[in-house]
């Protein structure tokens, strides 16, 4: 086994079709840069494979064909981005992409045979473009450039479509990533390929303080709970309908832990722009939410919700927290909604729960609400799953007219009975509530 001090780099990639080595970059040694290198993982011996031919920058990515397992270019960053293809072919693609922008192109995914790449563009002069690109005539078609937010920063998501519809005029649900310090990225999701099978389109919105986006747009999101973070899944909404994708009357919201929240957020601080929404497992009041939070949790609390929400122990956070919180804006919900939560979940309490539903029904808004026993943040049981999920299809079949699944198994029935509870009878006492 080899061992390396905290100072020295060893950053890996890939593995060689050897199985026994591996490509990193590394600065352990007497180099000053990073080198790319094949590390032996039995013997910890390296082999250098390349260093930058200019000797300016650090060794900055290695592009791997998964066809054939051949690395097939390097890219460094110095003043501008330098690629190095290492086969004709691979030369020849980057410079036909070269002519179709003038910023860094890009490779995001490919199709399994490799002929066709997904390609985003890196230019300081542009917000960035994607193009399909067709390895084989060397055309290039556009597809989009992101949508900034309203104060000009970049916001990036996800569309998915059903198969075999005309994307116009579609019921459409958002669907709002947890976290929120997390993001929604390719590959398959399967509650957007549930909801795309039953008809609608499934936008996912990667508001500001989602991760992956660097630190700018991670601070962003400071003090932006039910603000601007709102506002980034609002006008991807508003995009959605603008292209003509979405119906404007057919628009659902769902979301679990975060995405809980901006469901509430969404019926009560924008109820005009959804149609219902499904909350699950996610927070009614943030004062509430926090001081419900396990002392150990004291660093996580002060690095992360007291910075980006608020200190509920300071009365000026704790105004200000409620002025986020759609507990204290429950007037403004006018539309139906389903509530899910786990009665032990330790993160988001039962209690966040307990007082939204208490309060919708107090003012007689259709609000259904399902528990499970014997779950905490999140369903993991797979019958309390497919009991959400059941509810969820039936629910948002109602409001927004999706397709339903007329045949399910008794055992499912059963499960959603066992997890309905009669809202008439939930209570919560003053001292509880987060008010």
């Amino acid at each position: 086994m080899a061992a390396y001090s905290a100072s020295e780099t060893v950053r890996p990639f890939r593995f060689h079709p050897d199985n026994r080595r591996i490509y990193v970059a590394s600065n352990v040694g007497d180099t000053n840069l990073q080198r790319l290198v094949l590390l032996d993982l039995e013997t910890g011996e390296m082999q250098e494979v390349e260093r930058d031919p200019e000797g300016e920058v650090d060794f900055g990515s290695a592009i791997f064909s998964d066809l054939t397992d051949e690395l097939i270019e390097t890219v460094y960053v110095a003043d501008t981005v330098r690629i190095y293809p290492k086969n004709e072919q691979i030369a020849t693609d980057i410079a036909r992409l070269r002519q179709v922008h003038d910023g860094t192109p890009n490779v995001t995914s490919s199709t399994t045979d490799e002929n066709k790449w997904m390609v985003s563009y890196d230019s300081p002069t542009d917000p960035g473009a994607t193009y399909v690109y067709d390895r084989e005539t060397g055309e290039a078609e556009f597809l989009f450039r992101p949508r900034p937010a309203r104060d000009g920063l970049a916001i990036n998501g996800y569309l998915t479509l059903p198969k075999g519809v005309e994307p116009e005029a579609l019921p459409t649900v958002l669907l709002v990533h947890g976290g929120p310090w997390a993001r929604d990225d390719w590959g398959y999701q399967p509650e957007a390929q549930m909801l795309a099978n039953r008809g609608y389109a499934v936008l996912q919105v990667n508001y500001r303080g989602s991760t992956g986006y660097g630190k700018q747009f991670f601070n962003a999101a400071v003090k932006e709970f039910a603000g601007k973070m709102h506002d980034d899944l609002i006008d991807g909404v508003k995009w959605a309908v603008a292209e003509g994708i979405a119906d404007p009357d057919l628009i659902g919201v769902y979301g679990g832990s975060y995405g809980g929240y901006a469901t509430l957020v969404s019926l009560t601080f924008t109820p005009e722009v959804f149609a219902c929404g499904v909350d699950y497992v996610g927070p009614s009041s943030l004062i509430t939410l926090i001081e419900s939070f396990p002392a150990y949790w004291g660093p996580f609390l002060k690095g992360y919700w007291h910075r980006f929400v608020g200190d509920p122990a300071v009365e000026a956070d704790r105004e200000d927290m409620k002025t986020r919180s759609p507990l204290f804006h429950v007037d403004r919900i006018e539309d139906p909604i389903l509530i899910v939560q786990g009665a032990n979940d330790p993160r988001v309490t039962k209690l966040e729960s307990d007082q939204m539903v208490v309060a919708l029904r107090d003012r007689g808004i259709d609000v259904g609400y399902l528990v499970a026993d014997n779950e905490g943040h999140g369903f993991s049981n797979a019958d309390n799953r497919m009991a959400l999920y059941r509810s969820m299809e039936t629910f948002f079949g109602e409001c927004l007219g999706g397709r339903v699944q007329e045949d399910v198994p008794a055992e499912i029935r059963t499960k959603i009975a066992d997890l309905t509870v009669d809202v008439d009878g939930v209570t919560v006492t003053p001292e509880e509530e987060g008010r």
